[in-house]
């Protein structure tokens, strides 16, 4: 990992994004870090050095949850950028999210996940998630209902 700070840094970091269903049900992690620590969100984290994005992403979903998805479709490239109260960009990640199906495991909370839940379409409100993340599972489930 690069020694390039993550809060304030001098250039975007390239952040891994997984959008698993299992049946209708959506992987979703509360963060225990920043940004959005306390937060619903989608498992995922940073692309390492000499790591392809798909093994970063299968790397990412099995440290924060312990699940293994099979194969996996791109679903969407997004610029997640917080600015601090001064107006620069506290932190800058180009996130590449994949979508696929739960393959094997149980899932359950680790690294730097505080919880993990299976969302069903309903219940999504109540995990107060950003407007990116909804558009993406929403095109993910889209993605893959063609499949």
């Amino acid at each position: 990992m690069s020694d390039e700070p993550r809060d304030h840094p001098t250039r975007p970091w390239v952040g891994i994004g997984c959008v698993i269903f299992d049946a209708d049900r959506v992987l979703l992690v509360r963060r225990g870090k920043p940004p959005r620590a306390g937060r619903w969100s989608l498992p995922g984290g940073a692309q390492h050095l000499g790591e392809t994005v798909e093994a970063a992403a299968r790397r990412e979903l099995l440290e924060e949850t312990g699940i293994e998805a099979g194969p996996l479709i791109l679903a969407a490239v997004i610029d997640a950028i917080t600015l601090d109260a001064a107006g620069r960009a506290q932190f800058h990640y180009t996130i590449i999210d994949y979508t696929g199906l739960w393959r094997s495991g149980t899932a359950a909370a680790a690294d730097d996940v505080l919880d993990v839940a299976w969302a069903t379409p309903i219940a999504l409100p109540e995990y107060d998630l950003t407007a990116e993340a909804l558009a993406v599972i929403a095109k993910s489930r889209a993605l893959l209902a063609r499949k």
